[in-house]
């Protein structure tokens, strides 16, 4: 034990909090809470009777140099934030979820006066409403698929305010009867926001209320002699009608309930999710984890129950597990402060919720077969196709971390570098990095390359003995450049320079898909369906978008700008409405003056100026 580590023991508070052992390297190895941080992190250095403390925390300690730790006023928060840093830090001896990006879920934007409904992988404090997590993307469609076919409302990003119509021709959605047209003022904000509200009530598993509620105006329509509406309200029920049938697996009158079914095999576990409302089965998904063995059953339903509903837009009274789970006072209490209401975590042992829960635990356990044995199929593709080019290249063994770069620009202009990270055959996102070029005037290729490989590895060298931010810029076992002998000869002089002489580099040509060493006058053909050639060329594509993505972005900019920017009495927040309302440069120029005169802030005088600027 270093003094430093001795002296963070001695003075730890004796208040709740979250605490993060970190290595030699500064990498963070796990992640915890306590209700007594003095008490809960001092006993991991103390004599444990055997099988009071998982094998897995005990492992650590030896690698343990420093602690860090956050106090807060409750373990409930404690909770919340050891969620957020554990997702943050992906340490590798917590239980954690799956999850390379963040859960999507549905928003409806609120605060707007025409609220949108749209797929989002972001929480914010906005106005808006979220339903979610989702497991997948493909669950967020399905049910996006399923309110536009019941529901109609606006998919468009323009600003409408009631009263105000923002366009005088509808899109083609009000056409087929998938938008009200709030643009041309075919629908009143009220009338709107009602059918918006029957979205929520859909959403949130309500669907007898929304029936109720949708006959009894059906009758009035009726009664007003307005059968169109009646029959298209009647329509309506029907289509959710057949929506509940579907949905009568779990048959408890009244209830409102979550089932956590679990499965467990080698390194990871599967919680199958069952979301019972008002009595009925209203959703299923299931959320893959990496748990290490040792872990407990206990362990991992903990984990989880804290990691998901830290971030779960409704949380239900009742929550059952198939096993008790440590500190279970400490998660309802946290459950609770979320809902706004108790929350009671429960182990049925009998009965028809125990007969679901099990029911739930298959599910699970066939999903993350399915899972195991496809990770396994291309686990051993990968390691084929690294053993491969490691052979190929000449390597010492396989090249666990790659790094690929790319040059992109047009006529020399806004040129920019990307740089892509595989991890035994992955991308590692987290690490990809994107350069402006700054030194190199036209399109010059080979100082581009040069400019941003120096950039990189003067980090790399600078980093060896640095903070945890340095370290994460480690060597590569390959470098692989997108071009051929002469960005390798101009990438070879910027490594030597700076003294990294050992450092594994090749260039992929593109025109027949060749790798070209330093210092070897022929190039290395990869056989057509070779593994190793289509990891290469996944990094070069993925270098290559990276690329791209930024200078298209940076090239937008450019245009708006000097559209926009040079025109007198058109400053940012003028601009930036004008963009608020028509989304693009082209939508201003094609617009009428009218129009762009009805802008806040932009009036009769100036509207004519920009339409003329713009149409030069």
């Amino acid at each position: 034990m270093t003094p430093e580590l001795q002296a963070t023991l001695k003075n730890l508070p004796t208040r709740p909090g979250v605490y993060l052992m970190k290595d030699a390297r500064g990498d963070v190895l796990y992640v915890g809470k306590a209700q007594n941080l003095r008490n809960r992190v001092r006993s991991y250095w103390q004599r444990q009777s055997p099988g009071t403390e998982p094998h897995r925390i005990r492992s650590v300690i030896d690698r343990v140099v420093d602690i860090e730790y956050t106090i807060t006023d409750s373990v409930s928060e404690a909770l919340l934030l050891e969620a957020n840093l554990i997702k943050r830090f992906r340490p590798r001896f917590n239980v954690r979820l799956k999850d390379d990006k963040s859960y999507p879920y549905i928003k409806i934007t609120l605060a707007d006066e025409f609220p949108r409904i749209e797929r989002t992988r972001k929480l914010a404090n906005d106005g808006s409403r979220y339903f979610g997590p989702y497991a997948s993307a493909s669950s967020v469609d399905e049910s996006m698929n399923l309110i536009r076919r019941l529901f109609p409302f606006r998919t468009c990003t323009i600003e409408i305010r009631e009263g105000r119509p923002a366009l005088q021709r509808p899109c083609l959605l009000y056409h087929i009867k998938r938008c009200q047209g709030p643009c041309i003022g075919a629908i009143s904000k009220d009338a709107y926001r009602a059918d918006i509200a029957q979205v929520e009530l859909f959403l949130e598993g309500r669907q007898e209320t929304l029936v109720t509620a949708l006959e009894r105006e059906m009758h009035e329509a009726s009664e007003r002699t307005d059968y169109e509406r009646a029959a298209a309200l009647r329509d309506k029920i029907r289509a959710i009608e057949r929506t509940m049938e579907s949905q009568k697996m779990a048959a408890f009158a009244r209830t409102e309930l979550d089932l956590l079914g679990l499965a467990r095999a080698d390194g990871q576990a599967a919680v199958q999710l069952f979301a019972v409302r008002s009595g009925k089965l209203v959703g299923r998904d299931v959320y893959l984890l990496d748990a290490a063995r040792e872990a407990s059953d206990a362990e991992v339903l903990s984990s989880f129950v804290e990691q998901f509903y830290s971030r779960a837009t409704a949380i239900p009274p009742q929550v059952l597990v198939p096993a008790r789970v440590p500190d279970g006072a400490d998660l309802e209490a946290f459950l609770a402060a979320r809902r706004g209401g108790p929350v009671h975590l429960r182990v049925p042992l009998r009965g028809e919720k125990r007969q679901l829960l099990e029911l739930a635990g298959r599910n699970a356990a066939e999903t993350l077969a399915r899972e195991q044995a496809r990770w396994l199929a291309d686990q051993g593709r990968t390691l084929a196709a690294l053993e491969e080019l490691a052979d190929a290249l000449g390597l010492p063994g396989p090249p666990l971390r790659i790094e690929c770069y790319d040059i992109s620009n047009f006529q020399g202009a806004e040129s920019v570098g990307s740089m892509v990270v595989f991890e035994e055959g992955r991308p590692r996102t987290g690490e990809y990095r994107r350069f402006r070029i700054r030194t190199v005037v036209g399109a010059n290729d080979f100082a581009s390359h040069q400019e941003v490989l120096r950039r990189r590895f003067r980090n790399a060298r600078q980093g060896e003995e640095g903070s945890a931010e340095d370290l994460r810029w480690r060597l590569p076992d390959l470098v692989i450049i997108d071009g051929g002998k002469g960005q390798v000869s101009a990438a070879r002089e910027v490594l030597e320079e700076l003294g990294l002489h050992d450092l594994p580099l090749a260039g992929l040509a593109k025109e027949r898909e060749e790798l070209f060493l330093p210092g070897v006058a022929e190039p290395i053909l990869l056989p057509p369906t070779s593994p190793a050639l289509y990891l290469v060329q996944r990094l070069r594509d993925e270098a290559h978008r990276f690329a791209i993505t930024y200078h298209r972005s940076l090239r937008a900019k450019r245009a708006v700008r000097s559209a926009l920017d040079e025109l007198p009495g058109v400053g940012p927040k003028r601009k930036r409405e004008l963009l608020k309302v028509f989304g693009s440069l082209r939508r201003i120029r094609e617009a009428p003056v009218a129009q762009i005169a009805a802008v806040p802030g932009i009036g009769p005088a100036l509207a004519s100026r920009i339409k003329a600027a713009l149409e030069e």
